[in-house]
């Protein structure tokens, strides 16, 4: 006996792609209508915002600005370290001719050709030159640690500056709304039709793009007969033009209005015809059991009861009500625990207009 369970249901894409506004904006066109084949790259449709434009172009301007600056402040830092090298040139050389002078005096002073004070002198004012001289060579060097800073400072606002500029850029362009997946456009707007002129809120959906190659069925199956049902479980989809084989990926964890949804994967190719909400039937396959006495399921034959039903006897002339004791169920037969044998013909219609009775002549 295999054991089953049914469930109604329809077909819907696995891959779906909500495409949402990025900014507020108002529909100046629409180049495609739902049920139209898309690729990713294709314009759905168009939309205007004057003030993100503005602000674009406000942007591109800002950072022209600070490319300029840029360009500007390497021109000026490099102005200033060549004046300051100069300088640190010109005061080694001074230096120098200082050094030359106070030995040159120093000698003269020992042939007693000038006097003591000459000679300190110029051994003062070479020392004092040759102490500008090392203060200078460390301006320098804080001068080009100063250049370094002030340039990565202005790079970091020219950076940032860009950023804008592309984050704007990018905006404006997304005003062209495009499909971003292969498939087929759904839907225009979330729950009516976008049209020309209407305004758009940033975040509202604008469009609803499937890929209708890649289905799933989505089985709702009643929360009695769902407790069993379990994933990998082998499935079969009837979709009124062909019946494809799958097999359970998904079980919605609750209830809902007395049924649990239940997704299931298409592992056979789609026949003709097969397209998103579809209206399908699809049957769950829950266990093959092997050595026991089923029949098919009588009107009120409810798992793991007991309930009376009308066995024939006297080869089909008559009918006498017995107990027969239920276990499981499927969606056509019910496995018979007690009160039943293989080859016993019973009643499976209702038979409640017959309560008062125990024995029943067949015409």
């Amino acid at each position: 006996m295999l054991r089953d369970v049914h469930g109604n249901g329809v077909l819907l894409p696995e891959e779906i792609r909500w495409i949402p506004a990025m900014n507020a904006g108002r529909v100046e066109n629409i180049y495609v209508q739902p049920g139209a084949a898309v690729s990713a790259d294709t314009v759905i449709l168009d939309l205007s915002n004057p003030e993100l434009v503005q602000a674009a172009f406000d942007a591109e301007w800002a950072l022209k600005a600070a490319d300029a600056q840029s360009s500007k402040l390497k021109v000026q830092l490099d102005s200033e370290r060549l004046a300051a090298e100069a300088t640190v040139a010109g005061l080694k050389a001074d230096c120098s001719v200082a050094k030359l002078d106070a030995e040159a005096d120093a000698e003269l002073f020992k042939d007693k050709l000038v006097d003591r004070l000459t000679a300190a002198r110029s051994r003062t004012k070479a020392e004092q030159l040759a102490i500008r001289c090392a203060i200078e060579d460390k301006r320098l060097i804080t001068l080009a640690e100063s250049e370094r800073a002030q340039v990565a400072a202005q790079e970091a606002e020219t950076a940032r500056a860009r950023a804008v500029y592309e984050l704007k850029k990018q905006q404006v362009e997304l005003l062209k709304v495009r499909a971003g997946l292969d498939g087929v456009l759904q839907k225009l707007g979330d729950t009516i039709q976008l049209q020309v002129g209407q305004q758009i809120a940033a975040g509202a959906n604008l469009a609803r793009v499937a890929n209708p190659r890649r289905l799933k069925a989505e089985l709702k199956v009643a929360e009695t007969q769902a407790k069993d049902i379990e994933l990998k479980q082998v499935a079969s989809v009837d979709t009124r033009n062909g019946i494809i084989p799958g097999r359970v990926v998904r079980i919605d964890p609750a209830a809902e209005n007395g049924t649990v949804k239940v997704d299931v994967a298409l592992e056979g190719d789609l026949p003709k015809g097969a397209r998103p909400d579809l209206t399908v039937d699809g049957t769950i396959q829950l266990e093959k059991l092997e050595d026991v006495v089923y029949v098919g399921r009588p009107v009120h034959g409810e798992a793991e009861s007991t309930v009376s039903l009308f066995k024939l006897v006297e080869n089909g002339k008559a009918a006498i009500r017995v107990p027969v004791k239920l276990g499981r169920t499927s969606v056509n037969f019910v496995e018979v625990l007690d009160g039943l044998q293989p080859g016993d013909q019973i009643i499976l219609t209702d038979m409640s207009q017959w309560d008062g009775h125990d024995r029943l002549r067949i015409n």
